[in-house]
C-alpha cells in the first residue's frame, strides 16, 4: 500500500503553510519527516487527519485494486502530547478499547510472532513495557512517559494503515525512548509510518528514509549520490543542514 499526496495546499489568512506539497509513503518502512520550527508538520499532519481542510490538492491511498481518498479512519495520530482518560487504569482503558474497536486480525510483529485478536490487554500493555504493577494504576498518574506508550498502543490496536507520529519521542527519557523505537520497528512491516521530529539523531537511526519539509514543499532525501554509492549518515545530515538552511 502506498499513499500519495498530490499537491497539498493549505492557507492561513494570506500565509501559505503547504504551497503545493507531494510525495509518496510505502507501507513497511518508517518515514522521518524532517523541517525547521514552523515549516508546517504538524499543519500537514492535521491536513491528512481531516482536522483542517486542505485549500487544494489530495491525499489518496493506493494498492493492487487501485486508489482512493484517504479517509480519517485510514489515520492513526500520535501527539506529542499524549491525551488518555485520567479516571481509568491502563487495563481498563485498553480493554475498553478493544471493546469497542475489536481487533479484525492478528497483530503481526516483525520478529515473526503473531498475537491473535482476542489477546489480553495485559498482553499488549507488557508489549509497550507497562509493568504489571502499574497496570491497575489510574492513567492520571502516569508519567508523560508512560502516557505516550499508551497513547502509541490504541492507536496500534486500531489497526489503522496510516500512523502519524507527531514528535511522539521528545519528551521521553532514553529508555522509554529506545523502547518506543523498538515497537514502532516490530509494527512497520504492514504500516506507512511517518514520524515528525526536529531531533537528526532520531531521523538518522530509527527512520528508513527522510523527507524534508521546507518552503511549503516535500522533497525525500536521496540515499545514493550521483554516482550510486550510499551516502554516510555524515553526508546525509550534511545535505539535510544544506537544505534546511537554505529554507
Amino acid at each position: 500500500m502506498e499513499l500519495i499526496l498530490r499537491d497539498i495546499v493549505k492557507k492561513f489568512d494570506k500565509k501559505e503553510v503547504l504551497t503545493g506539497a507531494s510525495a509518496s509513503f510505502a507501507s513497511g518502512k518508517i518515514y522521518g519527516l524532517l523541517g525547521r520550527n514552523g515549516a508546517g508538520k504538524t499543519t500537514l499532519f492535521n491536513v491528512l487527519n481531516h482536522d483542517l481542510k486542505a485549500d487544494g490538492g489530495q491525499a489518496v491511498l493506493a494498492d493492487e485494486t487501485g486508489e482512493r481518498e484517504l479517509r480519517t479512519e485510514d489515520i492513526g495520530y500520535v501527539l506529542s502530547t499524549p491525551t488518555v482518560p485520567a479516571f481509568l487504569t491502563a487495563r481498563e482503558f485498553v480493554r475498553f478499547f478493544l471493546e469497542i474497536n475489536p481487533r479484525r486480525r492478528p497483530l503481526v510483529l516483525a520478529d515473526g510472532r503473531t498475537l491473535p485478536e482476542d489477546t489480553d490487554a495485559d498482553v499488549y500493555l507488557g508489549l509497550v513495557g507497562i509493568e504489571e504493577e502499574d497496570r491497575g494504576r489510574l492513567l492520571r498518574d502516569f508519567s508523560h512517559g508512560m502516557k505516550s506508550k499508551v497513547q502509541l498502543l490504541v492507536n496500534i490496536l486500531a489497526d489503522t494503515p496510516v500512523l502519524l507520529l507527531d514528535e511522539p519521542l521528545t519528551a521521553l527519557d532514553v529508555v522509554a525512548a529506545e523502547e518506543m523505537k523498538a515497537l514502532l520497528r516490530e509494527i512497520r512491516q504492514d504500516k506507512i509510518l511517518i514520524l515528525s521530529t526536529h531531533i537528526m539523531e532520531l531521523a538518522l537511526t530509527l527512520c528508513d528514509d527522510i523527507t524534508l519539509l521546507t518552503g511549503g514543499k516535500l522533497a525525500a532525501l536521496p540515499e545514493t549520490d550521483e554516482t550510486g554509492r550510499k551516502l554516510s549518515d555524515e553526508e546525509i545530515r550534511e545535505r539535510v543542514l544544506e537544505t534546511l538552511r537554505e529554507a
